[in-house]
């Protein structure tokens, strides 16, 4: 199986779209770090680290402090394709990820959005 290219792109890159989707949408930066600390654990401080340092979105991941154990009650379609059946995890990490900003542009409580 090929590599998604995705995997070796910066989350640093993509971070200032997944705020610009949210702004526009009339929410904020920080329920967009919110939302990133949750799935990931990292806090205000370790992601404006791992950003600064133009972490692949592999590497983010891999490292993350620690990765929530309830982002698996998130379901649903991301890129035409249903989050929870994606095999490959690291893929399933990512859709994640964009499922929840989705959430958060399309006026979601945060309260659903982080499945509490």
């Amino acid at each position: 199986m090929t590599r998604h290219r995705i995997y070796s792109v910066s989350v640093a890159s993509v971070y200032p779209h997944y705020v610009a989707k949210a702004e526009k949408k009339g929410r904020t930066k920080a329920e967009v770090d919110q939302i990133i600390g949750w799935l990931t654990g990292h806090s205000e401080a370790s992601l404006a680290e791992t950003l600064a340092k133009g972490t692949t979105f592999e590497d983010f991941f891999a490292q993350a402090p620690r990765l929530n154990p309830a982002r698996e009650l998130i379901t649903g379609v991301v890129c035409g394709i249903r989050v929870e059946n994606i095999a490959e995890p690291l893929m399933r990490e990512l859709r994640y990820m964009d499922k929840l900003i989705d959430e958060l542009a399309k006026g979601k409580a945060m309260e659903k959005i982080l499945r509490g």
